[in-house]
């Protein structure tokens, strides 16, 4: 018997030495992928195309590969070539790990944003080994980032002409162009004229052939889906008409006089309409052939041109014509528009001018002012002041311009307008600068006049605070930094007899003070240990409440012993600011803020160890089965198996854990034993799952069926030494059961 099981032995150790070898000159195959149905989707194919959008971007790809096995840290990962299906810098699509002993599986991907093009191909990469698969077939892949319908006009101009026709005249062009899509030029196009499919494929497009012209992007076998079919643009062409303006192209029409513009083409029963520097200022009108332009009319200068358009003819617009005027100049205003005259004072008025000899005359109210010819004017009064320039010197008669009018008021009462220069939040701010920002003269009628550039340095003023006036403090400006100073301000000014008083600004600092709250524990439980928040600070004279989640408690101690969870605060209240602690948060107690890494029963190969790490507390003690602790860590490498007791604390709540460790099974059940006496294979030897378990019970019979054996918590003790074979090799049963439930049954094989 010896030497049958010797042999054996030797002939399995050959067998597994010629199937490793085998195995270990094999390599593994990675076959091409192919796409996949989407079982999320109704229908059972696979795509051809994928064509995604923001509404929808899943796919599915079909991977098989042979064995040997992969190592057990491989990852297979899918990747995309290029537009052009070359993988120099592919992109990772999908990368799974956990495939490692499926030979045929999907991967799931969804299409990156910038994907668009005709000839994409994916393939698989494997990482232990190394190894790719080969490209699938090319396909057609977009992500169709805009589907909506293009709109187009000329030159992306957005005015769509009326009816969509758009006319050529004597062999012009004109160019077409989307105007409603962001990015316009990141796309390719499609261009269509009369459904005939042009070469063109950039954004925009020139055209001079009749026909109906229109667009959609090219997402190419996606195009259909895509939906952005723009409107059509119908061009037709006729022969030009010559229009043009009679005369010459630069016209000069002193003040004051007309000059009539005509088109060389009339009497056709046509519409004109006339434009100066590109806006209409005339028509469309029939026969309109004609326009005045009237020098008299401040502003006549431009560039004048005419557009013709009717039945049977071609729309055109002609050349511009300059008109202008040999005797224009300029009068500016060297003062302001509205000045404010004090008693005694006097002011100085003047312009400056282009004019070649200019000749002055002054006016107030209307009225000319004797005497008052030159460039400026001393005034004592008020009233409404302008003047007249006339140019003596040029190609034109004498024609009057005048300047602005300049207003001069005698003031009732000055008023002040402070504010806050920069950002300020009543209580936030520890600082804040107020300043004079306008000075308004008003009138008898209460009119008020802005004289801030002009009187601003002539005032003198004092800053009052609550009605008191500030020592020092005789600037516009004023800085506030303490709470002390909270309170109001106002600014006061006096100037010859008058005396001004600004608004009253209220100002409310924040202290500078910061207020600090400390806590025992920060996690709540019935009947843990008082949580009690304190401060350093004294709080003897101090007007001051605790607040829980932002309202206001009824305690009135310098400490608070917590009764719930919540976000709890101290606010000492001085100055009509308060001063607010930080925020300290109570958590309920709850099992869930103890996160452990695995289970809390851990199986073990005898020999090895595992480590569970636990996380959430703010310390940790573990205990073995006789209650010994073992480690005061977060985390412990269990080697050995048995009970053992987690007891994580957080603040005074405690929580406790009871993992239990056990050995796993490395062997199964056998069917064969050899009970020759050599002390090798004489037992039927069963896994620690089914022996020694006082609720298992082993049960074997013999091939008629009777019962010869039945143990509960099997001790791997059969066949017993008294037990006879009288056979070379016999064949016994067995059934394994728990609580009358069957675990496994086989045959048993007894070789002498």
């Amino acid at each position: 018997m010896k030497k049958l099981c010797s042999t054996y032995s030797i002939l399995v150790l050959a067998i597994a030495f010629v199937l490793v070898g085998s195995f270990s000159a094999q390599a593994q195959v990675l076959y091409q992928p192919v796409p996949a149905d989407n079982p999320n989707l109704a229908g059972n194919s696979a795509w051809t195309a994928a064509c995604a959008s923001s509404s929808f971007n899943e796919y599915f790809v079909n991977f098989r590969w042979d064995p040997p096995m992969v190592g057990s840290d491989n990852e297979f990962i899918l990747e995309l070539s290029d537009a052009n299906g070359y993988f120099a810098s592919p992109t990772e699509l999908a990368r799974v790990s956990d495939k490692n002993g499926t030979f045929d599986f999907e991967f799931e991907f969804s299409l990156p944003t910038d994907t668009r093009g005709e000839n994409f191909k994916f393939r698989v990469r494997s990482t232990s080994p190394a190894k790719t698969s080969p490209a699938s077939e090319p396909f057609s892949m977009y992500f169709i980032d805009y589907n909506y319908p293009l709109l187009i006009s000329e030159n992306g101009s957005g005015s769509i002409p009326s009816g969509g026709l758009i006319q050529l005249c004597g062999g012009g062009s004109v160019t077409l162009k989307p105007h409603n899509i962001p990015n316009a030029n990141t796309y390719i196009y499609n261009w269509y004229r009369s459904g005939t499919l042009l070469a063109e494929k950039s954004e925009s497009i020139t055209v001079s052939e009749p026909g109906m012209y229109y667009v959609e992007l090219d997402y190419g076998d996606c195009s259909g889906s895509a939906n952005t079919l723009s409107n059509t643009i119908e061009i037709s062409t006729g022969t030009s008409s010559g229009l043009a303006i009679n005369g010459a192209s630069n016209i000069e029409v002193c003040p004051g006089e007309t000059h009539q513009l005509e088109a060389n083409v009339s009497g056709l029963g046509l519409t004109y309409t006339w434009y100066k520097d590109g806006t209409v200022v005339s028509g469309p009108t029939v026969d309109a052939s004609t326009y005045t332009v009237d020098a008299s009319i401040n502003g006549f200068e431009g560039s004048y041109a005419v557009e013709i358009d009717g039945a049977n003819t071609c729309k055109e617009l002609s050349e511009a014509v300059t008109v202008s005027s040999p005797g224009s100049f300029d009068v500016t205003q060297n003062n302001e528009q509205n000045i404010v005259l004090l008693p005694s004072q006097t002011k100085t008025l003047s312009v400056a001018t282009t004019a070649t000899t200019p000749a002055y005359q002054w006016f107030k109210n209307g009225s000319a002012i004797a005497e008052a010819t030159s460039s400026s004017l001393v005034i004592n009064s008020v009233g409404e002041y302008h003047v007249e320039v006339t140019d003596n010197g040029g190609a034109c008669e004498a024609a009057p311009l005048s300047s602005e009018t300049t207003t001069v008021v005698a003031p009732e009462s000055f008023e002040f307008v402070i504010e806050i220069i920069g950002s300020y939040a009543t209580c936030e701010n520890t600082d804040a600068t107020l300043s004079l920002s306008i000075i308004n003269a008003v009138g008898s009628n209460g009119s008020k006049t802005d004289v801030t550039s002009e009187l601003q340095n002539s005032f003198a003023y004092q800053w009052q605070f609550d009605g008191a006036p500030l020592a020092g403090e005789t600037s516009k400006t004023i800085t506030v930094s303490s709470q002390e100073e909270n309170g109001g301000y106002i600014l006061k000014g006096t100037i010859d007899s008058f005396n001004a008083t600004s608004n009253n600004l209220q100002i409310k600092l924040a202290s500078n003070e910061t207020l600090t709250i400390s806590s025992n524990g920060t996690v709540y439980c019935e009947g843990g240990d008082a949580i009690v928040l304190s401060t350093t600070k004294d709080l003897t004279n101090e007007s001051f409440s605790w607040k829980k989640d932002g309202v206001a408690l009824a305690s009135t101690s310098e400490a608070l012993t917590v009764g719930e969870p919540g976000v709890y605060q101290l606010v000492i209240d001085t100055n009509e600011c308060p001063v607010v602690s930080n925020e300290i948060t109570i958590q309920a107690f709850d099992d869930s803020l103890l996160v452990l890494d695995n289970s809390e029963n851990i199986i073990l190969v005898e020999g090895d160890s595992q480590t569970l790490t636990a996380n959430g507390a703010d310390s940790y003690e573990w205990y073995d089965a006789g209650n010994n602790l073992i480690s005061n860590s977060n985390a412990y490498d269990f080697q050995e198996e048995g009970e053992y007791l987690l007891i994580a604390s957080f603040g005074t709540c405690t929580i406790s854990k009871i993992i239990t460790v056990t050995y796993r099974d490395m062997f199964a059940i056998p069917n064969v034993i050899t009970a020759n006496g050599d002390g090798i294979n004489d037992l039927w030897v069963l896994p620690n799952t089914y022996s020694r378990d006082p609720n298992v019970l082993v049960t074997i019979f013999n091939e008629r069926g009777e019962q010869i054996f039945s143990q509960s918590g099997y001790e791997n003790n059969w066949p017993q030494s008294t037990t006879a074979f009288n056979k070379q090799s016999m064949i016994f049963y067995y059934k394994i059961t728990r609580g009358g439930r069957s675990l496994k049954q086989g045959t048993i094989t007894v070789i002498k």
